[in-house]
Formats: C-alpha cells, sequence, structure tokens
C-alpha cells in the first residue's frame, strides 16, 4: 500500500529538509543567508504566496528560521516517543514555544477564502492572502498547522541511519528509513557492528 503526500506536509518537510546532513559528519543549513532563502521560496513558488516577490531579506530570513525552528520542535514532538532527528536532539524549542511561534507566525497574514468551481469538478475553497506583513512566513506556518493536525502526521519519522538528520513520512507501512541510501548506510553500520562484537 502506497500513501500519497498532500502539499502541506511537503512543504513542512522540505522547509524542516533545509537542515541537513553535509557529507562530512557534520549539518549544514541551506537558509544560512537570504540567497539561500531566495533560492529556496523559487523552487517552491507553486507553494508560496505569489505575493512573495522579490521581498526575500534579512527580516524574511530571521522570521522563517524562527519559524522551522519550531517546526522542528514539533515534528521531533509529532515522532515520539520515538527519538527526533539526531540534528534537534540537543537544541529543541521547548514545547510551549514552539507553538507560540507558529500560531503567530501563521497570524501574520490575513487570508481570505476564494471559491473556484472548474467544469465536471466539486466547487473548492481556498485561502489566499488578502494583505498582511509577511505573506510567506504565514503560508508556511499555516501548512505547518494543517500538517501537525491532520492524519499524515501519524506517518512522520526521523531518520535514524547513520549521519542522517532527516524527518520524512512514511511512503509505504514497510519503511523505516527516508531514502534508499540511508537504508543502505544502517545495515553497512549494523554489518560492521555484529562483526565487532563477534572478534570482540
Amino acid at each position: 500500500m502506497e500513501y500519497s503526500i498532500s502539499g502541506d506536509a511537503r512543504l513542512v518537510l522540505d522547509l524542516a529538509l533545509t537542515v541537513r546532513h553535509d557529507g562530512s559528519g557534520g549539518v549544514t543549513d541551506d537558509l544560512a543567508d537570504v540567497m539561500g532563502l531566495a533560492t529556496w521560496v523559487k523552487a517552491h513558488a507553486d507553494d508560496v504566496p505569489t505575493t512573495v516577490g522579490p521581498a526575500v531579506d534579512e527580516a524574511a530570513l530571521a522570521s522563517v528560521r524562527d519559524l522551522r525552528a519550531a517546526v522542528r520542535a514539533l515534528l521531533a514532538r509529532a515522532v515520539g516517543p520515538g527519538e527526533p532527528s539526531p540534528a534537534d536532539a540537543a537544541r529543541l524549542l521547548p514545547v510551549p514555544e514552539a507553538l507560540a511561534r507558529l500560531n503567530d507566525a501563521a497570524a501574520l497574514a490575513p487570508t481570505v477564502p476564494v471559491l473556484t468551481w472548474g467544469p465536471g469538478a466539486d466547487p473548492v475553497v481556498h485561502h489566499r492572502p488578502a494583505t498582511g506583513e509577511d505573506p510567506l512566513t504565514a503560508a508556511l506556518a499555516r501548512a505547518a498547522l494543517a500538517f501537525l493536525a491532520g492524519p499524515e502526521r501519524q506517518r512522520l519519522r526521523a531518520c535514524h541511519a547513520p549521519r542522517c538528520v532527516r524527518y520524512f513520512l512514511k511512503e509505504h507501512p514497510r519503511q523505516e528509513w527516508c531514502k534508499p541510501s540511508c537504508g543502505n548506510r544502517a545495515r553497512v553500520a549494523r554489518h560492521h557492528d555484529r562483526h565487532r562484537k563477534a572478534s570482540a
């Protein structure tokens, strides 16, 4: 059985995955500077408000990074009682602070309901930004709210392959790692561990 992944879940995971393993045993941050955020926003142009435009600056970067810290803390709570990502384990925000940041960010831009009704389709209500100070952060926060309050949260896992710091949604019932290369690293590590114990 294969699971689908909603747009909100994909956007939230993509935001969380801007913190990732650097390939050398450390962690890298794709949102380390304004250029990194601008690149990320451009790659997610279909998922973030069109009102964001070129207004990606230091204030937007700080706002999105603060939101990401809250999201990663709440993802760590959502995978409990399992362990959070190793990138977060030592520096998680307290849950009340993470919730306050998320809710405050979601309120940064008001929305209005807009009805669309295409030929041969059911009517659908979308919420679009009306006006606001920070539509990017608000849109990301609202996606996080929808994901964390929805049923997909039950499929959220932290990948515990060696050197991986990612969160992922199980796409099928037997999935244990975020991607096949992590599964390979985990199997190799277990193999070496068994041989080390056997020879000791």
